[in-house]
């Protein structure tokens, strides 16, 4: 059984997350979608409400999991049997960040392969800190995430929820 992790913030989760965990679904028998938490980084969703998001966006995904790690990634992988670490490449600056930490990852943990999936083209400029910058300020910020997430989103910022498209 080939075990895959995707891990990341989901503060919030995009649709460019959801394409990377469907399509890590179809290539993988198990996907565990993991929180990780970083200390250094403020977020503006809880962990409670993350974990909830993500379990309401993958809940028709049967071979996809939630879960969280605190400390390295490769550590968590190893506790939980993973073979594959499965990142999303948007842009040539995302590559140069991943290929520095998945030759880390590869270096501590020669066993465990790190996957890149590429972006879906109409996703590629989107991410969470781009997200929550348009909804601060009053921008529709919807149409990038899954109705759960907006949801979240919109409550932990105070935004208006009627410009869901």
């Amino acid at each position: 059984m080939k075990r895959a992790i995707y891990a990341g913030s989901f503060d919030p989760v995009t649709h460019g997350h959801v394409d990377v965990i469907r399509r890590g679904a179809g290539l993988f028998d198990e996907v565990i979608v993991a929180i990780g938490h970083n200390p250094r980084k403020a977020r503006t969703l809880d962990l409670a409400t993350r974990l909830a998001v993500l379990r309401e966006v993958c809940a028709d995904l049967p071979n996809v999991r939630v879960d969280q790690f605190e400390g390295l990634l490769i550590h968590y992988c190893q506790r939980v049997g993973a073979d594959v670490i499965l990142r999303g490449l948007r842009a040539v600056t995302d590559f140069e960040f991943e290929f520095q930490t998945g030759l880390a990852n590869m270096d501590m943990a020669p066993s465990i392969e790190t996957v890149f999936l590429l972006t879906e083209p109409r996703h590629i400029f989107i991410s969470s800190s781009l997200v929550k910058e348009i909804a601060s300020m009053g921008g529709e910020a919807s149409r990038y995430l899954p109705e759960a997430s907006w949801r979240a989103l919109a409550a932990a910022m105070k935004v208006n929820t009627t410009s869901k498209e």
